[in-house]
């Protein structure tokens, strides 16, 4: 082609842009970013994940495939609070989202608030009743619910076949 750009550049892409996804300034598109944290977070490693999608998140606060993706590696990390705050995100602009439903409820859980994990994850089952991973968690967050409410019986509480059977090693 004859024509050039003004400055007499090459006004075509050049093959590292090509490759890696960067913009004309050099830097990672959005969806650059987005793709290499999650393949970054399929291999295992949730923390550089997290670093690329939150610089996606930074750019496209909007979008519920950025903000899942960070919230899952947030999660992987231990980044509980993080996570949930991520996954109510995508909750408030889609209740119906039952995974959004249910990865809020495993990080509400992990953060300790299992009463509110319990509502969501039953939201979540009660959407996919098919996926057992999401009954069995909720199963899993109403034990400990339980666990917490029963009252915790004292030494001084105790009968004598109580402290029997403690002795007796039942």
């Amino acid at each position: 082609m004859s024509e050039g750009s003004a400055d007499g550049q090459d006004s075509r892409r050049g093959p590292q842009q090509a490759d890696t996804g960067q913009t004309g300034t050099g830097q990672p598109d959005t969806y650059d970013l987005y793709r290499r944290g999650m393949d970054l977070l399929g291999r295992g490693s949730a923390a550089a994940a997290a670093q690329l999608l939150e610089r996606a998140a930074e750019a496209e606060p909007r979008s519920r495939s950025v903000l899942e993706g960070l919230a899952r590696a947030q999660f992987d990390t231990g980044r509980y609070s993080a996570a949930a705050g991520n996954f109510r995100r995508i909750v408030d602009a889609s209740p119906s989202d039952d995974y959004a439903q249910f990865g809020l409820g495993l990080a509400l859980a992990r953060d300790g608030d299992p009463a509110a994990a319990a509502e969501h994850l039953a939201l979540a089952a009660a959407m996919r009743p098919d996926l057992r991973h999401y009954a069995d968690a909720l199963r899993g967050v109403r034990a400990t619910l339980r666990a917490r409410t029963r009252p915790q019986r004292s030494a001084q509480d105790e009968g004598p076949e109580d402290r029997e059977r403690k002795s007796s090693g039942d």
